[in-house]
């Protein structure tokens, strides 16, 4: 395809009607970094890199970034007990 995944996840962003802001792009560097188990450890890492990021920006962001279908929430924690 030739695309990276950063400019598939951006045109798809666009596409929906989002500007790519500066504090957007952070948040998705962020998420391509790795995999995390809660919006909490991605607002902490965006944080730090600016801290003028809100909470209510990466719970945003997350939630659209679910809509367009380019993350999927995982449930990190699994029970060990049968």
């Amino acid at each position: 395809m030739g695309q990276s995944e950063k400019d598939i996840i951006i045109k798809k962003l666009k596409d929906h009607g989002c500007r790519i802001t500066r504090q957007r792009m952070i948040i998705l560097d962020i998420i391509l970094e790795g995999d995390f188990s809660c919006c909490k450890e991605i607002y902490y890492r965006a944080a730090e890199k600016d801290g003028k990021i809100g909470a209510a920006t990466v719970y945003r962001m997350i939630n659209t970034l679910e809509e367009i279908g380019v993350i999927n929430r995982k449930n990190m924690y699994k029970v060990a007990v049968s």
